[in-house]
């Protein structure tokens, strides 16, 4: 019953994470989606507050050596969401909600063939569902320096972020593998919510940030990977989590002076970041040697991302990359600390300016104590290539090639060779 409540209550009231859509342009939905703008309705519910939202990803993937055993499946991931302008639509001033719905279908790839260390596919989950993982509504406060966001909320849409990063098909370039291993039936991401509280202060000029997140320490329920489950049961305990952020922003031309030459209507892509953040479990976990003694599972991460090259009178093309480094408990996880880089290149070659190519390597250091245990090797590496290919605005083909090595840090599977490629349409 109460869950059935709070989902009406956040269908009620959706909307996008951003308070500021009535600044932003309307998309031309005519050719940014498959469905077209449905005879004029869906500009019409944008100007008005209202954005729906739908897409769909299919994934090949082959084991070609290595790992488990050689074979192929298919997965496939829907998402729709739910976006709304409360002050647009409610006049409730600087406030919005949003709700965001997901169903997966297909084999477990790396559960069958592969065997690695938390996956190679971001939309692969333990069992076929379909699920609520955000519904929440957010306030902005003081001119909205500060927000407050409270409902049904995944973490990794906000914190342990690196936009560069989610061009990759590999899991730990969303939530990395340091934290995604974390609590006693892991934290509150992709494809589980939990009930939670985010408070976020931006500072004037949008140069520096902080924020703050409590949620429910096991996210649904465990016993039951089906569907969406919302419940506080004893033992829990929470979650903290809080970053500290550094995004400078660049500084306008001095008047009379002129600004680099781009094509018409061409936005410039820009990143620049930089942040630190440290998690927390309230209830202890059980060490895995020493008996009787409990600990906490906690973690530090930190994080940069770079534009390193923007190519002239193009500003939406060139170079970019990421680094992140995160350090978790490690007497109680299989990893004490991963490390990722990566780069991508927007608009490779001529005539392909909205294609991205991309490589990203992650490095997983076994802790002392599961090596004890498992006889496990001391790291894996997965290294990933990719570029998607944007065939029409509403569609993009994006083949992957993988390499792991040492999967799940166990010396009994050989390195693994994967071949895939990605189908996504947006309708």
């Amino acid at each position: 019953m109460a869950t059935r409540y709070f989902l009406a209550l956040a269908v009620a009231a959706c909307l996008t994470n951003t308070a500021n859509a009535a600044e932003e342009k309307n998309p031309d939905w005519n050719t940014a989606v498959l469905t077209g703008d449905w005879g004029g309705t869906r500009t019409s519910l944008y100007n008005k507050g209202v954005n729906w939202t739908l897409t769909h990803k299919s994934d090949f993937l082959a084991n070609t050596s290595g790992g488990i055993k050689r074979g192929a499946n298919w997965m496939g991931y829907t998402e729709a969401g739910l976006k709304m302008d409360m002050e647009k639509l409610l006049g409730w001033n600087s406030t919005t909600a949003f709700i965001h719905y997901h169903s997966e279908l297909g084999t477990q790839f790396n559960t069958k063939y592969v065997g690695s260390f938390v996956g190679v596919d971001n939309i692969e989950t333990a069992a076929n569902t379909a699920q609520f993982n955000n519904a929440w509504i957010q306030k902005g406060l003081f001119g909205d320096s500060l927000s407050v966001l409270a409902g049904l909320y995944a973490i990794d849409s906000e914190f342990y972020v690196t936009d560069t990063s989610g061009l990759f098909i590999q899991p730990p370039y969303g939530m990395s593998n340091d934290m995604a291993q974390s609590g006693q039936k892991g934290p509150p991401i992709y494809p589980v919510g939990a009930l939670a509280l985010r408070m976020k202060y931006t500072s004037p000029g949008k140069n520096f940030y902080v924020q703050y997140a409590l949620a429910d320490g096991v996210p649904g329920d465990p016993n039951n990977p089906r569907g969406t489950h919302v419940q506080l049961n004893k033992g829990d305990g929470t979650l903290s989590i809080m970053e500290f952020g550094y995004t400078p922003q660049e500084d306008e031309p001095a008047a009379g002076a002129s600004k680099p030459e781009a094509q018409p209507q061409e936005e410039a892509e820009s990143f620049n970041k930089t942040a630190i953040g440290f998690w927390r479990y309230s209830t202890q976990m059980d060490d895995p040697v020493d008996v009787g003694v409990r600990r906490p599972s906690e973690g530090v991460y930190v994080l940069a991302e770079r534009t390193l090259m923007a190519e002239k009178n193009h500003p939406s093309q060139g170079l970019s990359g990421f680094a992140r480094f995160g350090a978790a408990s490690k007497d109680l996880h299989q990893a004490s600390w991963t490390g990722s880089l990566g780069l991508r290149y927007h608009g490779l070659f001529d005539g392909r300016d909205d294609d991205i190519a991309g490589i990203a390597v992650t490095y997983n250091h076994a802790s002392n104590k599961y090596r004890l245990l498992n006889n496990a090797e001391s790291s894996q590496t997965q290294v990933e290539a990719t570029y998607r290919t944007q065939i029409k605005p509403w569609f993009a083909l994006q083949p992957t090639l993988q390499y792991i090595i040492n999967p799940n840090m166990d010396p009994a599977l050989d390195n693994v060779w994967i071949i895939g490629t990605r189908a996504e349409v947006s309708f």
